[in-house]
């Protein structure tokens, strides 16, 4: 909510897509104002297609995975095609080599449905592809006395298979190297008890 705060509530994060939707309705009418002026199928393609490298291969490969991670590959992907940075470069290089015409609505159209309709932003390497509630984001709200969001319906909602806490992470490695330590500790202590509790004497000693 801001720099010290990087995260939304569900009301700010109602309030961001409606700023979306304004977009969205903007489109809407623009297209529905040049219907006839836009070229159908060069529309059609550039709604397609930033699906079709963006999102489909992702989804394809999150319900593969039974809820495990997927490669961050996809999750680039997504964010590339779904960029309003990028989309903004391919709108103005066809603007500069084709000339802009109004099928290009297809773009914004796109970017602030999804934003606005369905609430997708950009994906973080840390989540589920697909929309899945966070454990650690529901004791955020707790923290916060707000209310939960709806879960979206999957059936490993809300913590898929795979994607540990960051304390698990963490504290993972970490047990190695004790119990190593506590591996070692029970040699020591074995072999003392195999002698009586004292050092062993080489046969030269004796």
């Amino acid at each position: 909510m801001d720099q010290a705060n990087p995260f939304e509530t569900p009301k700010t994060f109602a309030v961001h897509r409606a700023e979306y939707l304004v977009g969205f309705a903007v489109s809407t009418g623009l297209i529905i104002a040049h219907f006839s002026e836009i070229r159908w199928w060069v529309w059609i393609a550039l709604f397609l297609y930033i699906d079709l490298i963006g999102y489909i291969p992702g989804a394809i490969a999150f319900k593969r995975s039974g809820g495990r991670p997927v490669h961050k590959a996809y999750y680039v992907l997504y964010n590339v095609m779904h960029s309003l940075i990028t989309q903004a470069a391919v709108v103005g290089l066809w603007c500069w080599w084709i000339g802009p015409e109004w099928a290009l609505l297809a773009i914004p159209w796109h970017l602030s449905g999804d934003r606005g309709l369905f609430g997708n932003f950009t994906k973080s390497f840390a989540l589920p592809y697909e929309p899945v509630r966070h454990q650690g984001y529901l004791r955020l709200l707790d923290d916060l006395g707000l209310a939960h969001p709806k879960p979206v319906g999957h059936t490993f909602d809300p913590e898929p298979v795979g994607h540990l806490p960051a304390t698990a992470r963490t504290t993972a490695p970490a047990a190695a190297p004790a119990a190593a330590a506590g591996a070692d500790a029970a040699g020591a202590g074995g072999l003392a008890g195999a002698t009586g509790g004292e050092r062993p004497v080489s046969t030269a000693a004796r």
